[in-house]
C-alpha cells in the first residue's frame, strides 16, 4: 500500500486516536493502522473504523444518560 500524499510504502503499526465531540473527549493510545514512515500519514482498515465508531456511539449513549440525571 502506498501513501496517498508522498507515495512511500506504508507499514503496519499503531497510532493514537483522539476525538472531541458533544462534550466527549475520547483518547486511545494505540490503534492498528497503516503508517507512512516518510510523512507520518496513517490509514485505518475498515474493521478498526467500525470498532472506533461503535465505541464513540456507546460513549455518547452512556453520556446522554448523565444529562438525563442532571
Amino acid at each position: 500500500m502506498k501513501c496517498m500524499y508522498c507515495q512511500a510504502e506504508m507499514k503496519k503499526g499503531t497510532v493514537p486516536f483522539h476525538i472531541d465531540r458533544n462534550s466527549i473527549h475520547l483518547s486511545l493510545d494505540e490503534i492498528p493502522a497503516w503508517v507512512c514512515p516518510q510523512c507520518g500519514e496513517s490509514y485505518f482498515e475498515e474493521k478498526e473504523v467500525d470498532s472506533m465508531q461503535a465505541l464513540v456511539k456507546a460513549v455518547e449513549e452512556q453520556t446522554q444518560r448523565f444529562s438525563k440525571i442532571a
